[in-house]
């Protein structure tokens, strides 16, 4: 099979297409043909070792395809809802892999696709709209008519946050980096936007909450956010931070958190909010309903396994909108 594999850190030409074995599937797990996978920014923190993986690794953790073969304890999985070859699947998860002509996954950590979802929605979906689920219902339940800052409004997460916050009566604040970015963001959703190239971000959302502030910010951008973020924030908001787009936050005082009005600050991680089998399947049902009624997921950016490289130069210049997908 053909698959993309890093040998060492560094840039988007350290992703190398290889021709390598097609796995065999463990008992415990399913093989899939992948007709699609996610592109995400996980993908390039493996890639220069922000997050340290084992070396030579195939990079992804999103993908949705076709099972081919069950191992044969897969039988007694799950009764009632065993997975068997044929049925359509996708996942968000460990272990890495997904950018491959063909994956074998664990199979308490894949998940069978409604008939109205087909894998390039799914691939686009599944890690962001999940990771959507657990900020805006677990880390932080979002009231109706609260405001709300949501960095990166136009990208991948943020397109689905920006529905579902809408959805949920929410008052929502996107910041954009175009003015085209800042249509799309307010078509799916958002109330208001700030082009934070061009605008002071705390400084206008002061002026568009007339002073109030807001109850929390979701924040995927990291390090050139980081003071923003904390400044928009009313007494004993919360800042959940829960991505590094820009880079890692900087060392801070706890202190800070009082003078600023008793703030509370997360670091969250989709996996951490899936750790088990039941919060999995509620996660990805809870999208799937959303989708279902009418969410759209964008995928704006398609290309060829072979063009990684492309796919990576593309997320990390924060010029994308919508989700990336590598197609088979």
């Amino acid at each position: 099979m053909k698959a993309i594999r890093v040998t060492k850190i560094g840039g988007p030409a350290a992703l190398e297409l290889v021709e390598m074995p097609t796995p065999t599937p463990k008992e415990d797990e399913v093989l899939v043909k992948i007709e699609a996978a996610g592109v995400n920014f996980i993908d390039t923190y493996h890639r220069t070792g922000l997050y340290p993986i084992e070396l030579p690794s195939i990079l992804g953790l999103e993908a949705a395809g076709t099972v081919l073969e069950c191992g044969k304890a897969v039988a007694q999985f799950e009764p009632g809802a065993q997975l068997k070859p044929g049925d359509r699947v996708s996942w968000a998860s460990a272990p890495l892999g997904a950018y491959a002509e063909f994956a074998t996954m664990p199979a308490h950590r894949v998940i069978k696709l409604p008939e109205f979802l087909d894998a390039e929605a799914a691939a686009a979906s599944m890690l962001k709209g999940m990771t959507v689920e657990y900020l805006i219902r677990r880390c932080y339940r979002v009231q109706p008519q609260e405001w709300v800052l949501l960095h990166a409004a136009a990208g991948g997460v943020g397109h689905i946050a920006a529905q579902w916050l809408s959805r949920l009566g929410a008052r929502v604040i996107g910041t954009v980096g175009s003015v085209e970015k800042s249509r799309q963001a307010k078509a799916w959703g958002c109330e208001e936007t700030i082009l934070y190239r061009d605008e002071n971000v705390a400084a206008r959302v002061r002026d568009i909450t007339n002073g109030e502030k807001v109850a929390v910010v979701f924040d995927g951008v990291g390090a050139a956010t980081w003071t923003d973020s904390l400044d928009s924030l009313r007494p004993r908001g919360m800042l959940v931070s829960f991505g590094n787009a820009s880079g890692s936050v900087p060392a801070f005082d706890l202190a800070e958190l009082a003078t600023r009005g008793a703030l509370y600050v997360t670091r969250p991680s989709l996996f951490h909010y899936t750790s088990t089998r039941e919060e999995l399947t509620a996660s990805a049902e809870a999208l799937f309903a959303q989708i279902e009624n009418g969410i759209d997921i964008k995928i704006n950016q398609k290309y060829k396994l072979a063009q990684a490289q492309a796919a990576h130069e593309l997320i990390e210049s924060r010029r994308s909108s919508g989700s990336i997908l590598l197609i088979n």
